[in-house]
């Protein structure tokens, strides 16, 4: 892939809508730990990255929505280092806590968190390299 200053380099880059992208980037900022790495107009869209991951924040225009409440379409997932660490910072800034710190079979434990804007966030800490088998999974394509 040739590289570009101008996006990303993240393979994979999630747009999400929010009605103020200014507070979104503020508020991710400060609960998430995401750093702006671009701005594109003073209220228009912004690139953020954590680690090798990136996100864009979009604006409302057109047929381009924050989700609704009472409603769940997607979920951004990002690995972080301590996930208990992680939820509380996202707790002290105000994150509406969905699912409490659990650890899982499957070698990961994990926390959902909803945003200002009603998006939904997983956060999950590996605690173990565990093979898919044991727990149910079934490995379709080399790792």
């Amino acid at each position: 892939m040739k590289p570009n200053r101008s996006i990303p380099a993240a393979t994979v880059i999630p747009v999400l809508i929010y009605p103020d992208v200014r507070a979104a980037v503020a508020w991710l900022g400060a609960a998430f730990g995401f750093e702006e790495r671009l701005r594109i107009g003073e209220d228009h869209r912004s690139q953020l990255r954590f680690g090798d991951g990136a996100v864009i924040v979009g604006d409302v225009r057109g047929d381009r929505r924050p989700p609704r409440s009472g409603e769940v379409t997607h979920s951004v997932m990002v690995r972080v280092e301590n996930v208990r660490a992680h939820c509380e910072r996202s707790r002290r800034e105000g994150a509406r806590i969905v699912m409490e710190p659990t650890d899982f079979e499957y070698g990961e434990r994990q926390y959902t968190a909803e945003d200002l804007a009603g998006h939904q966030w997983t956060f999950s800490e590996t605690l173990a390299d565990v093979a898919p088998e044991t727990w149910g999974g079934t490995p379709v394509a080399p790792a």
